[in-house]
């Protein structure tokens, strides 16, 4: 098991990681979410020992890995966000590169370079430099040389960022069967929040340097079990009629779009008494409506708000 013990990490005065805890077990896959400048990427770097944390400690098998984090990275595997590939080379070259950083003899990487080309679906391209790539067979070679040496663990920042749904769709589901085939352990960061649902089996999301939620999907949207979201549509609306509306207490998070209207409200409230009176007021004719309970990017938006980040 990896584990995190209070770590944090400052630069200058800025606390970009604030006594974070977390930990992933054997055979399990972890979610890590959080708006841009949560503390993410400073996390994942010193949890893949690129850089040393100002306090706390990183233990593998209960044992510190700061001061000796060879043993770390002999069971590590990390697919970064920024491609990282010799664009010169061929997919069999960067494997092979890679391979000898990692001092794997030449007889097995051969082996590893075989199954890996296989396991990431580029075994017919393995001759082809690699700037003549897709964004999506960059991103899937980047994923096979994180796998060379067999790493039990593996840490990937959003792998999908910026390529199509085929290729996108392909490393789901190498993801998964990695996880399940080889128990493959991995810390997914994305901000796809239906990737995150699809594959993780725990999720911690992270806001300002500090973990601010934590458990599994059914957990983590429990945070929101005590409200359910309302979707009107319309025939049209009015300003006062948005005006009124806001106006009603019971009611929150009201969001309006074209010809819908949403809000929040708690689970057990019955909303109709309140919207017919008003449609019925302002000339409003009501389509249809539709009850949603809440999704894990409710939460996620709940917990660390709707404003932009730069």
């Amino acid at each position: 098991m990896i584990e995190v013990v209070n770590l944090t990490k400052s630069f200058k005065k800025v606390k970009a990681v604030n006594d974070v805890n977390l930990y992933i077990e054997p055979g399990e896959i972890v979610g890590l979410l959080g708006p841009n400048g949560a503390g993410k990427s400073t996390t994942i770097a010193m949890v893949s020992t690129l850089i040393q944390p100002t306090a706390g400690d990183i233990l593998l098998q209960q044992k510190s890995v700061l001061q000796h984090p060879i043993a770390l990275r002999n069971v590590l595997g990390v697919v970064p966000q920024d491609i990282a590939l010799y664009e010169e080379l061929t997919a069999q070259e960067n494997l092979e590169f890679f391979g000898s950083i990692h001092k794997i003899p030449k007889r097995k990487l051969k082996e590893r370079i075989e199954t890996v080309l296989q396991q990431i679906g580029l075994q017919q391209e393995l001759k082809k430099p690699v700037k003549h790539y897709s964004g999506g067979m960059k991103r899937r070679l980047n994923i096979g040389v994180a796998l060379l040496h067999e790493p039990q663990y593996l840490i990937m920042d959003e792998p999908t960022v910026g390529i199509d749904p085929q290729s996108r769709n392909y490393i789901l589901e190498t993801v998964k069967k990695l996880n399940k085939e080889a128990n493959t352990a991995i810390i997914y960061t994305s901000h796809y929040m239906e990737e995150v649902e699809y594959l993780c089996d725990r999720i911690y999301i992270m806001d300002k340097g500090q973990i601010i939620a934590t458990g599994t999907k059914e957990e983590i949207k429990a945070i929101l079990s005590s409200e359910k979201t309302i979707e009107l549509k319309l025939e049209k609306h009015s300003k006062p009629f948005v005006e009124e509306l806001l106006q009603q207490g019971v009611l929150s998070n009201i969001q309006v779009k074209e010809s819908h209207i949403s809000f929040n409200v708690a689970k057990h409230t019955d909303f109709l008494p309140i919207v017919l009176p008003l449609c019925e007021t302002h000339g409003i004719v009501l389509k249809s409506f539709h009850v949603q309970e809440p999704t894990l990017e409710d939460v996620f938006l709940h917990l660390t708000g709707r404003a932009l980040r730069n």
